[in-house]
Protein backbone atom coordinates (compact mmCIF):
# COMPACT_ATOMS: atom_id res chain seq x y z
CA UNK A 1 0.00 0.00 0.00
CA UNK A 2 2.54 2.36 0.64
CA UNK A 3 2.12 5.43 2.31
CA UNK A 4 -2.16 6.55 3.03
CA UNK A 5 -3.39 9.10 0.47
CA UNK A 6 -4.84 11.33 3.70
CA UNK A 7 -1.42 11.42 5.11
CA UNK A 8 0.37 12.23 2.18
CA UNK A 9 -1.89 14.95 0.93
CA UNK A 10 -1.15 16.53 4.12
CA UNK A 11 2.62 16.01 4.16
CA UNK A 12 2.97 17.42 0.75
CA UNK A 13 -0.06 20.29 1.42
CA UNK A 14 2.47 21.34 4.30
CA UNK A 15 6.06 21.26 2.24
CA UNK A 16 7.28 18.54 4.88
CA UNK A 17 10.39 16.56 2.94
CA UNK A 18 9.87 13.16 3.90
CA UNK A 19 11.26 9.79 3.04
CA UNK A 20 10.19 6.73 2.89
CA UNK A 21 11.50 3.76 4.80
CA UNK A 22 10.60 0.04 3.65
CA UNK A 23 11.33 -2.76 5.77
CA UNK A 24 9.55 -6.43 6.63
CA UNK A 25 6.25 -6.54 7.62
CA UNK A 26 5.63 -6.22 11.35
CA UNK A 27 2.84 -5.53 14.03
CA UNK A 28 4.29 -2.68 16.40
CA UNK A 29 6.13 0.13 16.84
CA UNK A 30 8.90 -0.94 18.28
CA UNK A 31 9.28 -4.12 15.81
CA UNK A 32 9.25 -1.61 13.02
CA UNK A 33 11.95 0.01 14.39
CA UNK A 34 13.72 -3.05 14.61
CA UNK A 35 13.59 -4.19 10.98
CA UNK A 36 14.10 -0.51 10.04
CA UNK A 37 17.65 -0.53 11.99
CA UNK A 38 16.73 2.74 13.56
CA UNK A 39 16.46 3.80 17.20
CA UNK A 40 13.56 3.33 19.19
CA UNK A 41 12.87 6.13 20.57
CA UNK A 42 13.06 8.04 17.09
CA UNK A 43 9.68 6.24 16.27
CA UNK A 44 6.50 7.63 17.32
CA UNK A 45 3.80 5.27 18.68
CA UNK A 46 -0.31 6.55 18.37
CA UNK A 47 -1.76 5.36 20.81
CA UNK A 48 -5.90 6.21 20.30
CA UNK A 49 -8.37 6.99 22.99
CA UNK A 50 -11.93 8.29 23.16
CA UNK A 51 -14.66 8.91 25.72
CA UNK A 52 -17.63 10.38 25.41
CA UNK A 53 -16.80 13.43 24.36
CA UNK A 54 -13.88 13.27 21.10
CA UNK A 55 -11.34 11.37 20.01
CA UNK A 56 -7.52 11.71 21.35
CA UNK A 57 -4.05 10.14 19.82
CA UNK A 58 -1.09 9.96 22.63
CA UNK A 59 1.91 9.77 20.48
CA UNK A 60 5.10 8.41 22.19
CA UNK A 61 7.88 6.82 21.75
CA UNK A 62 7.92 3.37 20.25
CA UNK A 63 10.08 2.73 23.37
CA UNK A 64 8.19 3.98 25.82
CA UNK A 65 4.43 2.96 28.01
CA UNK A 66 1.52 5.46 27.63
CA UNK A 67 0.02 6.28 31.73
CA UNK A 68 -3.03 6.18 30.85
CA UNK A 69 -4.16 7.35 34.50
CA UNK A 70 -1.86 10.41 34.09
CA UNK A 71 -3.37 11.58 31.35
CA UNK A 72 -6.92 11.09 32.25
CA UNK A 73 -6.29 13.24 35.61
CA UNK A 74 -4.08 15.92 33.51
CA UNK A 75 -7.13 16.23 31.40
CA UNK A 76 -9.87 15.55 33.87
CA UNK A 77 -11.41 13.15 31.26
CA UNK A 78 -12.08 9.30 31.37
CA UNK A 79 -10.10 8.25 27.70
CA UNK A 80 -10.01 4.80 27.01
CA UNK A 81 -7.55 3.21 24.33
CA UNK A 82 -10.24 2.42 21.43
CA UNK A 83 -11.58 -1.19 19.59
CA UNK A 84 -9.95 -1.65 16.62
CA UNK A 85 -13.15 -1.46 14.68
CA UNK A 86 -13.21 2.38 15.88
CA UNK A 87 -9.57 3.02 14.81
CA UNK A 88 -10.55 2.03 11.21
CA UNK A 89 -13.41 4.51 11.04
CA UNK A 90 -11.05 6.80 12.13
CA UNK A 91 -8.22 5.75 9.78
CA UNK A 92 -9.83 4.39 6.75
CA UNK A 93 -6.95 4.44 4.78
CA UNK A 94 -5.07 2.93 6.84
CA UNK A 95 -3.93 -0.80 7.61
CA UNK A 96 -5.54 -2.11 11.01
CA UNK A 97 -2.83 -1.28 13.58
CA UNK A 98 -0.91 0.77 11.39
CA UNK A 99 -2.43 4.13 12.00
CA UNK A 100 0.17 7.61 11.49
CA UNK A 101 1.03 9.58 14.38
CA UNK A 102 -0.30 12.85 13.31
CA UNK A 103 -4.09 13.59 13.97
CA UNK A 104 -4.71 16.65 12.14
CA UNK A 105 -5.40 15.08 8.61
CA UNK A 106 -8.04 12.62 10.17
CA UNK A 107 -9.30 15.28 12.34
CA UNK A 108 -8.29 14.25 15.46
CA UNK A 109 -6.57 15.45 18.96
CA UNK A 110 -3.29 15.25 19.58
CA UNK A 111 -1.28 15.17 22.58
CA UNK A 112 2.49 14.61 21.98
CA UNK A 113 5.03 13.06 24.93
CA UNK A 114 8.41 15.78 24.80
CA UNK A 115 10.93 12.38 24.28
CA UNK A 116 9.47 12.39 21.32
CA UNK A 117 10.04 16.32 20.10
CA UNK A 118 13.32 16.64 20.96
CA UNK A 119 14.48 13.61 18.91
CA UNK A 120 16.71 14.86 16.03
CA UNK A 121 14.94 12.50 13.56
CA UNK A 122 11.28 11.00 13.89
CA UNK A 123 10.09 7.77 11.53
CA UNK A 124 6.17 7.02 12.08
CA UNK A 125 3.66 4.88 10.11
CA UNK A 126 2.66 5.59 6.43
CA UNK A 127 -0.56 3.97 6.68
CA UNK A 128 0.55 -0.44 6.59
CA UNK A 129 2.52 -2.20 8.21
CA UNK A 130 5.60 -2.70 5.45
CA UNK A 131 6.93 0.89 5.55
CA UNK A 132 7.64 4.11 7.94
CA UNK A 133 7.78 8.00 7.28
CA UNK A 134 11.27 9.24 8.08
CA UNK A 135 11.27 13.34 8.70
CA UNK A 136 13.37 15.54 10.07
CA UNK A 137 13.05 16.63 14.07
CA UNK A 138 12.27 20.35 12.94
CA UNK A 139 9.74 18.97 10.51
CA UNK A 140 8.13 17.29 13.01
CA UNK A 141 8.32 19.67 15.66
CA UNK A 142 6.64 22.17 13.25
CA UNK A 143 4.34 19.62 12.40
CA UNK A 144 3.73 19.15 16.29
CA UNK A 145 3.61 22.95 16.75
CA UNK A 146 -0.19 23.11 17.49
CA UNK A 147 -0.84 20.07 19.72
CA UNK A 148 -0.47 19.92 23.60
CA UNK A 149 2.98 18.22 24.71
CA UNK A 150 2.56 16.25 27.87
CA UNK A 151 4.69 14.08 29.70
CA UNK A 152 2.02 11.02 29.30
CA UNK A 153 4.61 7.73 29.06
CA UNK A 154 7.73 6.17 31.10
CA UNK A 155 10.71 4.25 29.74
CA UNK A 156 9.73 0.67 29.46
Amino acid sequence: MGVATTLQDYLDSRNIAYEVVEHPHTDSAMRAAEAAHVPGDQVAKPVLLGDDHSYLLAVIPATHRLELDRLNQMMARSLEILPEDEIEATFSDCERGAIPALGEPYGVDVVVDPALIQQPEVYFESGDHEHLIHVHGEDFRHLMENVLRAHVSHHL
